[in-house]
């Protein structure tokens, strides 16, 4: 019978292709990792991995064996929710990452529905971008995971992990007030000489930002890096500066800041659980509520910046 904590670490292998990042997710040394490699052989009667140079490459039996771990994983969580579905104290700890932008809009609103409708449940909110956070699910560590996927990167879904829709969020365009008519009638080519303000790289806000910039025929002049794209909007005041980022981020622009819709998809924001958990029953909750929850629309300020992006 093949062990699954070591079928874990092949996937992981398989995924990352060092053993030191998988030893460092497991908490364990490399040399460790390698003894429970060795041992999955023997229960598989197959090489699974061999060493080229100074990596680890996995064997095509190991990829046969990696890529059915998921399937494993989640028939396992199916037994388990199978399980707690026939007890109905639903209580308990759980623990939900949600990245920073969507804190406000999405997680408050969350903790507060939990404690009307299941007060038993203790929602533990965890800050954590998509791709921390998609890790940290995979490790149990994370019951949720609340983030986002740009349809602009064509962001494939993370394998192991099934998607929830919650609502789409459109892509906004924050400009000096005295540049929105020349904005609104001509896009985003008229600030192609402006600078602009984004999140440190790497990061897929900048990614949307330099691909929507590239659409309109130029290069965008990054000059600004600000983590919390809402701390951007008083940059953009000054006029000196311009900025692209999420809708939910733009309910209370401050004066001298024009915010215009881009014709163009923005993110979705979904929340991720491992595969097969779905019917966990505080897990099922947790998606109810959040399935009810539908963030007020930001007023537009303006008519859409029709150059701005390709649609």
């Amino acid at each position: 019978m093949l062990d699954v904590k070591r079928l874990i670490m092949l996937r992981d292998l398989a995924e990352h292709a060092k053993v030191t990042v998988v030893a460092d997710l497991h908490g364990i040394t490399p040399s460790a990792v390698s003894q429970q490699l060795r041992t999955l052989e023997a229960e598989a009667g197959a090489a699974l991995v061999y060493r080229e140079g100074r990596g680890v490459l996995l064997t095509a039996a190991g990829r046969a064996l990696a890529a059915q771990c998921e399937h494993v994983l989640a028939a396992l969580e199916r037994a388990e929710g199978a399980v707690r579905a026939l007890d109905n104290d639903l209580s308990g700890e759980m623990s939900i990452g949600c990245a920073p932008s969507i804190l406000p809009s999405v997680a408050a609103p969350l903790v507060a529905g939990l404690a009307v409708r299941h007060p038993r449940l203790r929602p533990r909110i965890v800050q954590a971008e998509p791709d921390e956070a998609v890790q940290l699910l995979k490790r149990n560590r994370l019951d949720v995971a609340i983030g986002y996927r740009y349809h602009l990167l064509g962001t494939p879904l993370p394998s192991g992990v099934t998607a929830v829709p919650l609502f789409d969020d459109p892509l906004t365009l924050a400009v000096p007030e005295e540049l929105r008519e020349a904005v609104e009638r001509n896009g985003l080519v008229v600030l192609r000489d402006f600078a602009w303000i984004s999140a440190p790289a790497p990061s897929t806000c900048r990614e949307v930002l330099l691909h929507a910039c590239h659409n309109a025929g130029f290069t965008a002049r990054i000059e600004h890096a600000c983590a919390d794209l809402r701390s951007a909007l008083p940059l953009v005041a000054t006029g000196l500066a311009a900025t692209v980022l999420p809708n939910v981020l733009c309910s209370e622009p401050p004066p001298g800041v024009a915010v215009l819709p881009l014709p163009s998809k923005g993110r979705i924001i979904e929340a991720l659980v491992r595969a097969g958990t779905e019917l966990h029953p505080a897990v099922a909750a947790t998606l109810g509520v959040l399935a009810t929850q539908t963030p007020h629309p930001v007023p537009s300020s303006g008519r859409p910046a029709g150059k701005a992006v390709a649609a």
